[in-house]
């Protein structure tokens, strides 16, 4: 369990400057306006008076243990903390005696439960029947998508909110906030962006790292870029995540990969680990640049970095970098084909301009004796019983569409070459079809 939290009273040099600065109301919170914002959800929730329970979803340091602070105070809740990376089911036990306790004394009780989805299915089972009676407020935090890593049951009885990384110019404002904090000089604007790009969206980075540096320079030496190179040597990352330079790294990487140059994917995909990218991003824009610009060439390149993507979650850095190395060279050498992306898109445009048409009657099912009396499935011919499992002139597109419309227009570069005879094939026999009609 948690113990309770720290007043401000106490000697302050001994807490975090993170911890000094927690917001203590609604108002002083930083960030998550599309929530927090008049008429916006958790807004409403505080000031309704009936707290309900919830998944507050988003990555490090954007304010989940915060918000759940705060609406224990708001609603003068017993507030009950467990870490489920620490806890297990002698903390969750303890959490509802404790539940129990406040209920018997008239109060409310919000349990909040740190990385939820780290607890396994039973764990999670066990506050359904707590949160069902109203024992207790059940509010849960977690990094990872609660889709996949929340029981369907708990999850169905809790609203999710999304937090979102910690704007650039709310983390200047935090940053002014620390300066006053800590009788600080203010940084210089340049370390200052440098420092906000380090700390990618997360409050807490950013405290710490900006106490850090003050407390190896002291409170009167103004930050400049020099300086935080001096203190900060390699965790300083090169460029700002969240501007130009990364997004012109990633178009550099994938612009590589389709350009089958192995020597120049692999520079950039380093480039892109020293910088600071989480290699998690890295394995999903890899994944994407298998099924747009390698696709039916070669539909091992997908396998291949879905198993670097798994890799790399379950050995992590740096040994999980080496299965993305693998993925990011085997994209730049295999053959290239944007065929089904370009297919795809067309099909979309198609769909969305040309309206809905019905589904032909022998291309429909029929599981009743009335659909059979109205046709449906009649004349359909079974593609197994035909001449090489394939009914020559057959029609699937609806009737109106004459000459239907051809998407998917093959290359001749690796596996796709060898469907590209196989389609033209088709097209013969389905031509001989109709001439025999």
């Amino acid at each position: 369990m948690v113990p309770p939290r720290t007043e401000r009273s106490a000697a302050p040099g001994s807490i975090p400057l993170a911890e000094r600065l927690r917001p203590r109301t609604l108002d002083e919170v930083i960030g998550q306006h599309d929530l927090l914002d008049a008429g916006k959800p958790l807004r409403v929730a505080f000031e309704s008076g009936q707290p309900h329970s919830m998944i507050l979803w988003g990555p490090p340091g954007v304010g989940k243990t915060t918000l759940a602070r705060l609406m224990a105070d708001a609603f003068e809740a017993v507030f009950v903390q467990i870490s489920a990376v620490l806890g297990g089911v002698k903390e969750i036990r303890e959490a509802v005696e404790q539940a129990r306790v406040a209920q018997a004394q008239g109060r409310r009780c919000i349990v909040f439960v740190d990385e939820v989805h780290r607890f396994n299915k039973s764990q999670q089972d066990a506050f359904l029947p707590h949160v069902e009676s109203g024992l207790f407020t059940f509010i849960g935090a977690t990094t990872e998508n609660p889709s996949f890593e929340v029981n369907s049951a708990l999850l169905s009885r809790a609203t999710v909110h999304v937090l979102k990384p910690i704007h650039e110019a709310d983390q200047q404002a935090l940053l002014t906030r620390a300066c006053e904090a800590l009788g600080a000089v203010a940084p210089e604007p340049s370390a200052a962006t440098r420092l906000i790009a380090y700390a990618d969206g997360d409050a807490r980075r950013l405290l710490n790292t900006f106490e850090n540096v003050v407390r190896m320079v002291g409170v009167q030496t103004v930050i400049d870029e020099a300086v935080l190179e001096r203190c900060l040597g390699a965790q300083l990352r090169r460029y700002d995540k969240g501007g130009d330079q990364f997004y012109d790294t990633i178009s550099a990487l994938h612009k590589s990969v389709r350009g089958s140059n192995p020597d120049a994917a692999l520079y950039w995909f380093v480039r892109m680990l020293d910088g600071g990218v989480d290699a998690r991003y890295i394995a999903r824009r890899l994944i994407r640049m298998a099924s747009e610009d390698i696709g039916l060439a070669d539909p091992r390149a997908l396998r291949l970095c879905l198993d670097a993507s798994e890799t790399y979650e379950r050995l992590g850095s740096p040994e999980g970098e080496l299965a993305l190395a693998n993925a990011v060279i085997y994209l730049a050498v295999a053959a290239k084909s944007n065929a089904v992306y370009t297919a795809y898109k067309a099909a979309k445009a198609f769909v969305q301009q040309d309206g809905t048409r019905p589904v032909p009657l022998h291309l429909r099912n029929a599981p009743t004796a009335l659909m059979k009396k109205l046709d449906f499935g009649r004349d359909y011919r079974y593609a197994h019983d035909e001449a090489d499992g394939y009914a020559a002139g057959e029609h699937y597109f609806p009737e109106a569409l004459d000459p239907p419309p051809a998407f998917y227009q093959p290359v001749a570069r690796g596996l796709e070459g060898k469907i590209a005879e196989k389609l033209a094939r088709l097209r013969e026999l389905d031509e001989q079809a109709k001439k025999a009609r």
